[in-house]
This record gives structure tokens, sequence and C-alpha cells, in this order.
């Protein structure tokens, strides 16, 4: 009696990782998908902050693809354990502070130990060659493999052609000429696959689906260091650094901006945490302020907040100021001007 083979596939929710599952699961393979929740993900909540972004699906791309895959989805907290992934990559960093290398063998190490744990047989990825400068080139492949310890239990079924034969293509698990050769950056081959498969919807790339790509955010999160003096972080800090405008006015303290009434009512969440400020007089951004501040700061706070809400041209604006003890304050200033703002020192 044979026994079917089980896979377990990353699941990021871009097409690459949905095409590598179906590839696989066309071939009877048990297939269930595996997601590392980082803190550091695009999708989730600031899609659905937003006034801007209601257009866009509210929805968790992962999830979404299971759902499409008819594949069972297992979301792994990985928060604490991937800080030194992002503190201090072995590999260093890409463009920005992506640790792209060091982040997907981290990945493929947890998937082994799922595997171990939970009888699966193999591991397979979407990666492709050429498709990302730092981690998916085929000279970094096989460092992948070996850190990670998967070896030849990780199948990469949209290149694999181009690759060694692994376990199970060797074991039959999967027939190496249903396998694709693709490789570099371009789209097309995964678009036309996707059209041969019947998959009409799918999340589009954009730098991957990790705030550490982008280069806006990553200049905040270096900024967070530096106010700290030293490399580390919890979960609020990353979250908040998704969310609104970012400006140091002095070095030791920053304001965070609602840009819209989403961001503003998100921000409420932390106002506890943190002394805070809004119109009273004009309508206008909640404003959390980060950093220990005397009188002169908070003013400069309260004329930094008036520019940017419905009295920025008004002779004077009333801010009131909530600092953490809880005891309100009013500040009557006059909002800064446009070339004051230029020296607003936005993060």
């Amino acid at each position: 009696m044979s026994i079917t083979p089980k896979a377990v596939v990353l699941i990021s929710g871009g097409l690459d990782s949905m095409l590598a599952a179906k590839v696989v699961l066309d071939q009877g393979v048990h297939v269930e998908g595996i997601n590392f929740f980082t803190g550091f993900c695009v999708e989730g909540h600031t899609h659905a902050i937003r006034n801007q972004d209601h257009k866009k699906p509210k929805r968790n791309n992962a999830l979404w693809v299971a759902e499409q895959l008819g594949i069972k989805l297992h979301i792994v907290d990985v928060i604490e354990q991937y800080k030194d992934v992002v503190i201090n990559p072995k590999h260093g960093y890409g463009a920005n502070l992506n640790p792209c290398l060091d982040c997907k063998s981290f990945m493929v190490r947890k998937a082994k130990e799922w595997i171990e744990a939970h009888g699966f047989d193999f591991i397979v990825t979407g990666e492709v060659i050429g498709q990302r400068p730092m981690s998916q080139r085929r000279d970094t492949m096989p460092v992948i493999a070996q850190e990670s310890g998967a070896d030849d239990r990780l199948l990469r079924p949209l290149c694999a052609k181009l690759l060694p034969e692994t376990l199970p293509e060797r074991e039959g698990w999967v027939n190496r000429d249903a396998l694709y050769d693709f490789n570099g950056r371009s789209r097309k081959p995964q678009i036309a696959l996707a059209e041969q498969f019947g998959i009409e919807d799918y999340a589009q790339p954009a730098g991957g689906c990790c705030f550490l790509t982008d280069e806006k955010y990553s200049d905040k999160l270096r900024d967070l260091w530096v106010s700290q003096g030293e490399k580390r972080y919890e979960i609020d800090d990353i979250m908040l650094l998704k969310v609104g405008r970012h400006l140091r006015p002095r070095p030791h303290f920053k304001l965070i901006i609602g840009r819209d009434d989403g961001e503003n009512n998100y921000l409420k969440g932390y106002r506890h945490r943190f002394t805070y400020m809004y119109g009273t007089s004009h309508n206008g951004p909640l404003v959390l302020v980060e950093g220990q501040t005397n009188d002169s700061d908070l003013e400069l706070a309260a004329r930094i907040t008036a520019r940017f809400g419905q009295g920025r041209d008004a002779d004077n604006v009333r801010i009131e100021v909530v600092e953490q003890t809880g005891d309100p304050r009013n500040f009557k200033v006059v909002p800064l001007t446009r070339n004051e703002m230029q020296e607003a020192w936005y993060i």
C-alpha cells in the first residue's frame, strides 16, 4: 500500500509560493502551508487603517492563498526568534535593512523543525533563480539549503530543473519532468503559468512582502536604534513605524503624526503610553510624542501639530497636550510656516 508523501510549503501570500504549492499539489502530494509571522509583514492592519487604502483587499494573502488552493495553513509566531536575524544578520543587509539571505535560511530552518515534529517529508518554496538579488541567486540557494539543515529535502519547483536533483525527485514523490526552469527577474513565466492553472487573482509583488525592504521604513528603524543607543526593538515599536509621519524636531524626541482619520484612530490605542496632542480649535491629527521633553519641546511639537491641521493658515491654534501623567495642558501657538517646516526633520 503506497503512502502519500507530505510537503509543507512556505506561503508568503505572493504568486510564486502559490504556484509552487499548486505544482506539487497537482502531483498528488499532501500539501499544507506554513507562514511565519515576524511583525514586519506588509499585509494586514496597514491596509485596513489608511483611508487611501480602502480599495485594497482587506485580507491576509497567505490565508487567502491557502483557501484558494484548498490546503491548511499554519501561521507561526516567530517575532522573538526573528529579532536576531534582523539585528545580527550573518550575511548582512540588502539595499535597506532586509536580511534576505539570513531570513530565508531562518524560515527554511523553522520549516525543517516543523516537518520533523509533524511527520512531513519535505519542504517547498517558491524561489526562482535570479528573482531576488540577495537570497535568490544560483550561488546563495545552496547556502540556504545547507545553513537551514534542510539540504536536499528542500524543493524549489519553479526552478528545480536548473538545480541538482533533490530527495523528493529521487524518491519519486514528485516528477522532475513536471517541474520548471524559471530564471531571472521577469514575471512573465509565472503569470503564464497562473493563467494555465486558471489563477486570476493574486498579490502583486512590490519589493517582497516585508517592510524591511522599504527605504523609508528602514530609515525609521535606524533612527529608532540610534535614539535608543542600541539595536533592539519590541513589537509595538515596529508596528508604530508602519503608521503616520515620523519627525524628529530635536535629537531627544520624536513625533508620530496621523495622516488621516484611520491613522488617528489607530494611534489612539497608544495614547496612554505617550504624551500626545491634538487641535481643539481646528481639526487636525493626533500626534504622539516619544522621548523626554520640556516646555520648549512641547511648544515646538504643538506648532508642528498645528501646521498639519486645518488651522495651518490661522493666526493661532489651540492645542491640547496630555502628558503621560494624564494631566492636560493647553497651548495657544502659531503654526509652523512652510519654510520652517523644511527644517522639521522628517525621518
